[in-house]
């Protein structure tokens, strides 16, 4: 026969548990086990004091055994439910998520992890926030190994940064092959509780070519959409820009290595006319040119949700935006010093030459 703890007390547990069960502030259930721990301590037994108290002799038991294990700090708090929770290991979690990829995948997801792992995701995703991992996300980037980018850089920022006077800095470049598409079924308009919607196919009605200039100084662009992209179309361009810009300025051009504006007609047309300076950015630097800003504007805004059946549709389109955007223009500013570029680029060298050594060994 199985035979219940002794419970022994001392004076001040005695005290301490009469007071608890005399006091207005105790809580039912602290005062019902300290009303059990009592009685078994005067020697009787879980039956008689289950029927006294009007419980289980289950709960009986349980709040002596707990008392004679843990004394006071036993019957305070129940024990909690459930499992224990599951401790996660961060440091090789950190670990397997920079430094391997799953089976059959090129990048962990949080239920992926939490399977290799045996924990929940809700778990891996709180780790990977608290330590910046975002594995779902891949930026691109490309370093340039053009042989002058020290010197082209350190020209243009220097343009930005403390333009000449009495000369205007000109940001050049074309976006190419903008389509004028159509939709093959008209869409559903904004509406509370559903997004605009626009079918996922459409028909090509044609393309276009934007030249734009972007003015350093206030923002204002100089634009012009022509069918193709050859330097006839370049040199078209520049005579606009020398039209529309003051002949006592002298223009310093921001513009790319692409063979179009060093063609041979193109060098004797700004030998013939010295108020153009030329200055190109280095190959695989297109983010050095700050007309690359206002074209990502225009897509964004104006071109990428657009519809349009025809060429001259999309060239308007193109003409409003851009006469909208020089009656208020207003310019990027250039922050980031020369210095500041070359540090973060040559760390990007540091750590590519790194992993191709890892990669030879």
């Amino acid at each position: 026969m199985r035979v219940a703890i002794e419970i022994v007390l001392t004076e001040e547990e005695r005290t301490e548990l009469n007071k608890l069960v005399r006091s207005s502030c105790t809580s039912v259930r602290l005062a019902q086990r300290a009303q059990i721990v009592l009685l078994a301590a005067a020697g009787k037994l879980n039956r008689d004091i289950a029927a006294q108290l009007g419980v289980t002799r289950a709960l009986v038991g349980r709040w002596r055994d707990r008392y004679a294990e843990s004394r006071l700090a036993g019957i305070e708090r129940d024990l909690p439910r459930g499992a224990p929770p599951v401790r996660v290991d961060v440091a090789h979690l950190v670990e397997l998520t920079t430094q391997s990829k799953p089976e059959a995948a090129t990048h962990w997801s949080t239920r992926k992890m939490a399977s290799k792992l045996g924990v929940s995701p809700a778990s891996v995703f709180r780790h990977w926030r608290a330590n910046g991992l975002k594995p779902h996300l891949e930026r691109s980037f490309k370093v340039s190994r053009d042989p002058k980018f020290v010197e082209k850089l350190e020209d243009i920022v220097g343009l930005y940064l403390s333009p000449p006077e009495h000369a205007l800095v000109l940001c050049c470049d074309e976006k190419s092959q903008i389509q004028a598409l159509d939709r093959t079924q008209p869409g559903l308009p904004l509406k509370k509780g559903r997004a605009e919607t626009m079918t996922h196919d459409y028909k090509r009605n044609g393309t276009t070519t934007l030249f734009a200039a972007l003015n350093v100084l206030d923002g204002k662009v100089i634009a012009q959409c022509q069918q193709r992209h050859r330097h006839i179309e370049w040199l078209k361009f520049l005579r606009q820009i020398d039209r529309e810009t003051p002949k006592d300025k002298v223009l310093h051009l921001i513009v790319d290595n692409y063979a179009t504006h060093k063609h041979p007609n193109v060098q004797k047309w700004l030998a013939k006319h010295p108020r153009f300076v030329m200055h190109f950015t280095p190959t695989s630097a297109s983010w050095l040119n700050m007309v690359e800003r206002f074209f990502r504007d225009i897509t964004t805004e104006r071109l990428k949700r657009g519809v349009f059946t025809s060429v001259p549709e999309l060239i308007g389109t193109i003409d409003e935006y851009i006469a909208h955007h020089n009656t208020k223009p207003k310019p990027f500013i250039w922050t980031k010093s020369a210095r500041d570029i070359l540090e973060k680029v040559i760390r990007a060298n540091n750590h590519l030459s790194s992993k191709q050594n890892e990669t030879l060994h």
